[in-house]
């Protein structure tokens, strides 16, 4: 899996301009569409545990990276969280900093399909995000008998 699919691509980004719309918690200091990958870290490390899942964000990072470069200045720390976000930012132009931050999300959203399927990995996100806008989606990985929907 190199590069994620356009209806992988657009997914997440509905997905993060839905988190952008209900804005940050208070205290982070997480840039832009970087927020959702540490939204999404209690939940995958309580199913994969830490290690597992600083292993899978570490993999989505190093194939975001052919992408775009300059994410090779974000590292993956113990636990799981990301470190070097303001280095990449001061580094790189806002557009490719935004980009770096959907194709890192878009490839570990592809890792957690390839790995655990559609419907699990949608699952996740539907505890996550309940109140997302991205119900019934499908995105058409060649399935035919795996239907997936986004229960609340």
């Amino acid at each position: 899996m190199k590069e994620p699919t356009p209806k992988i691509r657009a997914f997440v980004k509905r997905l993060i301009a839905h988190e952008a719309q209900q804005g940050k918690p208070s205290g982070s200091d997480m840039p832009g569409a970087f927020d959702v990958c540490e939204k999404l870290r209690p939940r995958m490390t309580t199913l994969m545990g830490t290690v597992g899942f600083q292993v899978l964000l570490s993999r989505a990072l190093a194939l975001a990276s052919h992408g775009v470069p300059g994410l090779s200045v974000v590292q993956v720390k113990a636990d799981g969280s990301l470190d070097g976000l303001k280095d990449l930012h001061a580094q790189n132009n806002p557009d490719e900093f935004i980009e770096g931050g959907v194709l890192l999300f878009a490839q570990l959203f592809g890792l957690m399909v390839l790995i655990i399927g559609e419907h699990l990995t949608l699952h996740l996100l539907g505890e996550v995000w309940p109140k997302s806008p991205l119900r019934n989606l499908n995105l058409g990985n060649g399935r035919k008998n795996e239907k997936t929907k986004w229960k609340t």
